[in-house]
């Protein structure tokens, strides 16, 4: 089923004009209980580092551990399916990554919906991604990647972590807005992208900034650009593919999605606590340590509407290259 733009503003808002006078009482002594944040993802990578982070930092702010629950598989989709079936009683809460929204498009049946079951908390960061080609490659900037890929049309082999991952969507972007022919070929997981990047099997690469930036320092590849809207304090010398390709930006979001019908002043008071978070320096340099991830700090209607907007963005870029999931 999809669901509007219009219709999910109107889902979020509805949920303030539920009956208050309970859920307020209830609220005020919410958490009484441990609270779980499921994450699609194993222990120990970065978006489980993230909610961890997060996580201990609510545990001390509220005084009930926050428990992370790692739910791997199907890009994310069993982590968000267990958290849409959950009680809406702020008890179970989900780590909510791009890839919850490009699923939406790349499956034809799920279970859920995530921006009509998940209820927007609070947004986390964003974390740039970098176009990576191995030396080899005969480009040392976009424009000239451009060039080269227009006169070899369907002869540069395109690396990514996995049909229908944000690294190949992003990528599926960079087409779509230049023009130009390159091969996908698809891995299971970053790392042996890497590995075939590294020996040359593959020419380029859009991977994530944490993934890429010591081979990029020890330079086995070399970065064109970054695909975030600006600049990387990260990789400072490296431009922004949209200085080259005007609009382009495909940068990871993280936050923080409960299930539908949560009550109001619940979000409203994680949402408060996030944000205490994020203004603290000690969580932003650990956030920053993680990965370069830059804080993006919001309303819970901030992070809908930017929900919203990154659904409808990879919709249109699943369609153009016809991404399904294997």
């Amino acid at each position: 089923m999809k669901v509007s733009r219009r219709h999910f503003l109107h889902l979020t808002a509805g949920a303030a004009a539920l009956p208050a006078v309970p859920r307020f009482a209830w609220a005020q002594t919410y958490p009484s209980r441990p609270v779980r944040i499921v994450v699609g993802f194993a222990p120990g990578g970065g978006t489980d580092l993230i909610a961890r982070v997060m996580g201990q930092w609510l545990s001390e702010r509220l005084g009930q551990q926050f428990v992370i629950e790692n739910r791997p598989g199907a890009g994310t989709n069993i982590a968000t399916e267990t958290v849409a079936r959950a009680q809406p009683d702020g008890y179970t809460l989900l780590l909510l990554i791009t890839s919850g929204v490009i699923n939406a498009t790349v499956y034809e049946k799920l279970k859920f919906n995530v921006v009509r079951d998940i209820a927007p908390v609070a947004s986390l960061s964003r974390e740039t991604s970098v176009m990576v080609v191995n030396p080899p490659v005969p480009t040392k900037t976009v424009p000239e990647f451009i060039a080269h890929a227009k006169a070899n049309p369907g002869k540069i082999n395109m690396a990514s972590s996995g049909n229908g991952t944000l690294a190949h969507v992003t990528g599926e972007l960079f087409k779509m807005m230049t023009g130009i022919d390159l091969v996908h070929v698809p891995y299971r997981g970053g790392a042996p992208a890497l590995t075939d990047m590294l020996g040359g099997q593959v020419q380029v690469m859009f991977s994530s900034l944490s993934s890429a930036i010591e081979y990029i320092r020890s330079g086995q590849l070399r970065a064109l650009g970054v695909t975030a809207a600006t600049r990387s304090d990260a990789l400072p010398g490296t431009p922004a593919i949209a200085e080259s390709v005007p609009g382009y930006e495909a940068s990871a979001f993280y936050g923080v999605g409960a299930p539908r019908d949560t009550p109001a002043e619940i979000i409203d008071k994680l949402n408060k606590e996030i944000n205490a978070g994020l203004a603290d320096p000690k969580l932003r340099t650990r956030l920053a340590e993680i990965g370069g991830h830059v804080v993006l700090a919001g309303s819970p209607g901030d992070f809908g509407k930017l929900i919203a907007d990154e659904s409808d963005k990879w919709a249109k870029v699943v369609k153009f290259a016809g991404v399904r999931a294997e």
